[in-house]
C-alpha cells in the first residue's frame, strides 16, 4: 500500500457549516472534474466521510473528517497515481479551500 495523500485544510465556517459545503461540493464533483475521476461511493458518518473513487481508471479511496477549524483529508492512490502526489495537493488543497471559502 502506498503512503496516503494527506492535505489539512483550515476554515473559519464552523463544523456544521464546513459540513453542509462537503455534502453539496461532493454532490457537484462529477460535474466539475468527471473528466478526471469519478466518484463511486460515499459513506458519511457523523462528522466523517469515506469515499471510493476512479482517477483515470485507477481505483482509490480515502476519508475527509471536518472538524470546527480544518478538514483533514487522506486519499490512498494507486502506483502510477501515486506518483503524482505532489503535483495533486496544490490542486486539492486550492478546489476544497474554495469549497470552504467564507461566503
Amino acid at each position: 500500500m502506498s503512503k496516503p495523500l494527506v492535505v489539512s485544510i483550515p476554515h473559519r465556517l464552523g463544523k456544521r457549516e464546513a459540513l453542509r459545503r462537503l455534502k453539496t461540493g461532493l454532490g457537484s464533483v462529477g460535474t466539475d472534474f468527471g473528466h478526471l475521476f469519478i466518484v463511486e461511493e460515499t459513506i458519511w458518518t457523523s462528522d466523517r466521510v469515506q469515499f471510493r473513487l476512479s482517477a483515470l481508471g485507477q481505483p482509490a479511496s480515502g476519508s475527509i473528517a471536518v472538524a470546527e477549524e480544518h478538514v483533514h483529508l487522506e486519499v490512498f492512490l494507486p502506483g502510477l497515481l501515486a506518483m503524482l502526489t505532489e503535483s495533486l495537493q496544490p490542486l486539492i488543497r486550492r478546489e476544497c479551500a474554495l469549497l470552504l471559502e467564507k461566503k
